[in-house]
């Protein structure tokens, strides 16, 4: 008997973990909503909001929906349409996937706004999602800000651009704006402070942050910025054609007319199913990198009547006039990006160094373009021909041009014209959280250095610290700090001490972020190779 009431108290323990406690209501644009606390009782969650409606595809989103009934925010309601990775896979997702999702301490004094951090995943564009699952916020919710992950429509449906009223693209950028304008009018109801909102992502996430800084659309919309692992001088990020892009789409998935016209385009794209449009992917050239498959991404719009548009000029142009949002900013990326690209890419050991250079260079001759093929290929293999034993030599290929530069550029650009203070970063850390870099495959384990998307593991909570909790603590506290105070280490303690210094054009450094915090140059010697590249080469 002792036996059984003691099972039916742990049980009940167990299960009272598993039901919901409602949070009190609370009144936002659409209605009135309700959340619920999380089931270990550490913060309160609204999960699955709807902040804006897909109206017309391919086209910016409508307003939010408005609701009679009290609005139960307690699912998250899936994904936006994608295919598995790369484009493998079935079709999962939905077409009403424009949501988002909001976590708070339990207890917020009355009167008191906590600073807001608003995070957009990666994914290269085409795939992901704001999942709690995959971005918990335990981490972040402990220092006291409010946390918010949202939703954009991704691939063809957020990123065809035709360069007509009808198509004129960057709608999942629209998306993206449509949720920061949604945070300005409601947060104050969830306890957030609407005047000290950070935006922050990851890859396609940090790219999108980065574009958030360039577009007139998100001024006013946020108060800091932090880049992790992206930017919108990235080659992968950028459509610089995107009327051949949407050709290349319609033939693969049985397009027969010969017209490039774009209306004709858009016709033949209205009478497709998101399903049949993601049910073949663009095949790479031959030789060429995986990341070279990212063919949706944001893009140079052009200006139609009534229409509002997120991009006009060329990111380089906007960065080098200092035409942008001018805010604090943290940028940065990983020591070994590369590792992530190599792991998934079965092709890997097919590449060739003159099918496989970043798509926005452009040279002006054959013979200017056969020395940087000999010069890249010098600098990464030496007289190495690419093979399993010389994967570690490769794998900084994969990521350094692709990522390294394009921060380091970046930040380079933005300290020449920013009042505010800038922040540059090195994430070098090894530990029991760098899952990309496990999942790259046993080739890849020993490979020095933390590959793309190992931070993210360090700031949200996912799996248990596993032995890293003091790694976590470091990152969300840096993190934390900037989005309270503008400043990551406001002062030198024992888990930060190290001072972070904001960059200056004279003395560019960076945190780096390993087993002890360490600054170094920015601009190391493989980096400054690409920068003169683009210097002569950069693509107009």
């Amino acid at each position: 008997m002792w036996f059984r009431t003691k099972w039916l108290v742990l049980w009940s323990l167990w299960a009272a973990r598993l039901a919901r406690l409602p949070t009190p209501a609370l009144r936002v644009c659409g209605g009135w909503l309700r959340g619920s606390v999380a089931p270990a009782g550490s913060h309160k969650q609204y999960l699955g909001i709807p902040y804006a409606t897909v109206q017309e595809r391919f086209q910016a989103p409508g307003p939010a929906p408005t609701w009679d009934e009290t609005f139960e925010a307690v699912n998250e309601h899936g994904k936006c349409l994608q295919t598995g990775f790369f484009g493998k896979g079935s079709t999962v997702g939905q077409d009403n996937c424009l949501i988002l999702n909001v976590y708070t301490p339990l207890d917020i004094p009355p009167s008191t706004y906590l600073p807001v951090m608003a995070f957009f995943h990666g994914g290269g564009f085409f795939e992901g999602s704001s999942t709690r699952f995959i971005y918990g916020p335990d981490y972040f919710i402990d220092k006291g800000v409010i946390l918010v992950t949202i939703n954009y429509r991704l691939n063809v449906e957020g990123f065809l651009s035709l360069g007509i009223k009808e198509a004129p693209g960057n709608a999942g950028m629209k998306d993206q704006v449509a949720a920061l304008r949604w945070i300005q009018k409601n947060i104050q109801a969830f306890g957030g402070d609407p005047d000290n909102v950070t935006i922050f992502g990851e890859s396609a996430g940090g790219a999108s942050v980065s574009y958030h800084v360039l577009s007139p659309m998100s001024k006013g919309l946020f108060h800091k910025a932090i880049i992790q692992s992206g930017s919108s001088l990235a080659s992968w990020s950028f459509q610089h054609d995107p009327i051949e892009n949407a050709l290349k789409k319609a033939r693969i998935v049985g397009y027969t007319g010969l017209s490039k016209d774009p209306h004709d385009l858009y016709t033949f794209f209205t009478t497709k199913t998101y399903s049949e449009l993601l049910s073949e992917r663009v095949p790479r050239r031959e030789g060429d990198v995986l990341i070279s498959q990212l063919l949706f991404t944001p893009c140079v719009e052009k200006v139609f009547d009534g229409v509002e548009p997120f991009l006009i000029e060329s990111p380089f142009k906007i960065l080098t006039e200092g035409r942008y949002n001018k805010v604090p900013m943290i940028i940065g990326a990983n020591s070994n990006e590369g590792i992530f690209f190599g792991g998934i890419d079965k092709d890997l050991l097919k590449m060739k160094f003159e099918k496989s250079l970043p798509n926005n260079l452009d040279f002006p001759s054959i013979d200017e373009q056969k020395r940087t093929v000999h010069d890249v290929q010098r600098m990464y293999m030496g007289d190495d021909e690419i093979s399993v034993e010389t994967l570690p030599q490769l794998t900084k290929f994969l990521g350094e041009p692709f990522f390294n530069y394009p921060a380091a550029e970046e930040t380079s650009l933005i300290i020449k014209t920013n009042d505010k203070p800038v922040y540059h970063y090195l994430f070098d850390y090894e530990g029991w959280r760098n899952i990309p870099k496990f999942l790259a495959g046993r080739h890849f384990w020993k490979m020095e250095g933390a590959s793309h998307a190992d931070d993210v593991l360090y700031l949200f909570s996912q799996i248990p610290s596993m032995f890293e909790d003091k790694m976590i603590q470091m990152m969300t506290t840096i993190w934390t700090n900037f989005a309270k105070y503008g400043n990551p280490t406001p002062a030198v303690t024992e888990l930060l001490p190290v001072k972070w210094p904001a960059v200056k054009t004279d003395d560019q450094k960076a945190l780096v972020i390993a087993q002890q915090l360490s600054t170094g140059p920015i601009w190391e010697e493989r980096l400054l190779f690409w920068k003169e590249v683009y210097a002569k080469y950069r693509r107009k």
